[in-house]
């Protein structure tokens, strides 16, 4: 039976307390009992129903971590005030001193840098892989292996896991696969292809309106209790928690998710290929000539497209930042990191979100200096959004002046 994200989303009822169609927001930090033995059957883990304290959970983070859970097809989910705040917690509640784990080289600045520079503090060790070779990735696996971590469509280079074929390997060698969806919510399910764990930056597409952090554990209800445990759980005690307007917040703005995927695809599809078309180095998983194209095929849920994401090379950075900067003032969109907005944003990853990554490890995974990251926004006039940047890149000479024979 075919997996319906959007009418999994769609199919949750919450009532407000006072009949609202919006749940009621849990203004508070803290919560009563009315009997001392209940406060301490919450905090020993034998109740439910009850609430303790915000940084375990409230009501209004669960309903979101509902609504998640729903969209990933999974028991149940955990949510925290960003996406570096679901990723680490996650990594340590898995893997702890002397554990090594396999990880994709084309990952977010920021996990790459918890990775390369933080844990090995810790005891914890990375392999860092072509996350597409699954023969390498299989080579890298040792006995002190507990995890391997990838993202769907790759931050920056739009690289595809092939979730099917990781899960395989993981479940070969009893091991978790952990799987960063954000470029690619309803457009591709992890967990319905074999991931184990599931995570989000809700800060992205999820929200989609650029105006607040979160993020998001999708796993079964025995992993995200273990996250959650007063005793020894890593989100608990990394206090990585979300706060209820934001997470109110969210919750709304997931309603329109797939309105908005799939008007993303469809922009980012049309200038792709446009681009393309004009001779521009162009990488996007919804055109042929992307390496896995099939494979994302293979796993996507069809009527939300290949994503937002794509991205182009101008030839060096002096020519990507002249670029972006007249494009911003041409009002084609934002100078700026992240991505999921209405307004298409663009950044140079080398010199922001990957400037993490050490300029030769950037060379060695094909990271270029004239390499522009796109989120491309919710132009209704595509094609007019697709002259205007043409004339930019005409311009400044990305692209070479068109001759009229």
């Amino acid at each position: 039976m075919e997996f319906k994200p959007a009418n999994n989303i769609q199919d949750l009822q919450y009532f407000g307390e006072f009949g609202g169609v919006n749940p009621s927001i849990s203004d508070s930090s803290t919560y009563t009992f009315m009997k001392a033995k209940t406060m301490f059957d919450t905090f020993e883990g034998n109740t439910d129903g009850c609430y303790l304290y915000s940084r375990h959970t409230s009501p209004s983070n669960l309903y979101l971590g509902e609504a998640l859970a729903a969209m990933e097809g999974t028991e149940t989910a955990n949510v925290a005030g960003s996406g570096m705040g679901a990723i680490t917690p996650t990594i340590l509640q898995i893997c702890g001193n002397g554990d090594h784990l396999v990880s994709s080289r084309t990952i977010y600045g920021g996990t790459y840098a918890f990775l390369k520079n933080f844990t090995p503090r810790m005891g914890i060790e990375t392999s860092f892989v072509d996350i597409t070779k699954l023969d390498i990735v299989e080579a890298s696996i040792n006995e002190n292996t507990k995890m391997i971590y990838c993202e769907t469509v790759s931050n920056p280079l739009l690289e595809v896991a092939d979730i099917r074929g990781l899960a395989s390997l993981a479940k070969k060698y009893n091991l978790k696969l952990v799987v960063d969806n954000t470029f690619s919510p309803l457009s591709i399910s992890p967990a319905q292809l074999g991931a184990d764990v599931v995570i989000h930056s809700l800060t992205k597409f999820i929200n989609g309106s650029s105006d607040t952090m979160g993020g998001v554990v999708c796993g079964s209800a025995e992993f995200i209790n273990s996250q959650k445990s007063v005793i020894d759980g890593a989100s608990m005690l990394l206090g990585s928690s979300m706060d209820s307007l934001r997470s109110s917040s969210i919750l709304k703005n997931m309603r329109t998710l797939h309105i908005r995927i799939k008007q993303h695809s469809n922009n980012a599809a049309y200038l792709a290929e446009k681009f393309e078309a004009d001779g521009l180095k162009t990488v996007y998983p919804g055109l042929k000539s992307h390496p896995s194209h099939e494979i994302f095929k293979s796993m996507m849920n069809n009527e939300y497209g290949f994503g937002g994401m794509l991205t182009i090379d101008a030839g060096s950075l002096d020519k990507a930042n002249e670029l972006m900067e007249l494009m911003q003032d041409r009002n084609l969109g934002y100078l700026a990191v992240s991505l999921g907005f209405y307004k298409t944003l663009f950044s140079a990853p080398g010199t922001s979100t990957s400037s993490e990554i050490p300029e030769e490890e950037q060379a060695e995974m094909g990271l270029t200096d004239g390499l522009i990251r796109f989120s491309i926004g919710l132009d209704n006039d595509i094609e007019r959004t697709y002259q205007m940047m043409k004339e930019c890149m005409l311009e400044v000479g990305v692209l070479e002046t068109e001759v009229t024979v």
